[in-house]
Formats: C-alpha cells, sequence, structure tokens
C-alpha cells in the first residue's frame, strides 16, 4: 500500500512534468505568434510590390530561420526574395504546428 509520502513524491513529479510540458507549448505557441508577425511584415511588402525588405526585418528572419536550423538562415540576407522568406517561415511554422497537434494523440 502506497505511503503519503509515496503519494506526495508522485503528485510532484506530475506536477514538474505537467510544468515542464505547459513551458514547452508556451514556447511554440511564441515562435508560431512571432513567425505570424513576421509574415504579416512580408505580406504587407509583398501587397505593396516592393522588392526590397528592410534591413531589421531581414536580419530578424535570417537570424530566427538560422536558430531553427532552416537552410535559408545560413544565407546572406540581401540575397534572399521575399516570397522565399515567407515560404521558410510557412516550413517553420509547419514543423511546429505539427509537434502541436501530435501531443493531442
Amino acid at each position: 500500500m502506497p505511503t503519503i509520502s509515496d503519494t506526495s513524491h508522485e503528485i510532484s513529479k506530475l506536477y514538474e512534468s505537467d510544468h515542464l510540458e505547459r513551458k514547452e507549448r508556451n514556447a511554440r505557441r511564441n515562435k508560431i505568434l512571432f513567425i505570424d508577425r513576421l509574415l504579416n511584415e512580408l505580406e504587407q511588402l509583398n501587397i505593396a510590390e516592393e522588392v526590397v525588405v528592410p534591413l531589421p526585418l531581414r536580419n530578424q528572419c535570417r537570424r530566427f530561420l538560422a536558430k531553427e536550423g532552416h537552410p535559408l538562415g545560413r544565407r546572406r540576407a540581401d540575397e534572399v526574395a521575399i516570397a522565399e522568406w515567407m515560404d521558410a517561415l510557412y516550413d517553420v511554422q509547419d514543423g511546429l504546428m505539427f509537434t502541436i497537434g501530435d501531443e493531442d494523440e
């Protein structure tokens, strides 16, 4: 028969596991929100038929993609077209969304 100490220890392990899981989910959600913001800015440029991506936005995209391990993050930011940035961000976002969906199964 389990003791109060055993039960308390088990509850602590479950709480810690739940806390880590929530932290990971929140981190993924925050990345998805960040990607959405970048995509929105790029889409606005696309609608305006701009060709040049402003330096701060290019740098944000490149740093984020490099951190996520996407190959576009290793290219020179001034050589990348708007559509390429968007495709790469959608690739990363899809990977994050599939991870979230897999947790529900």
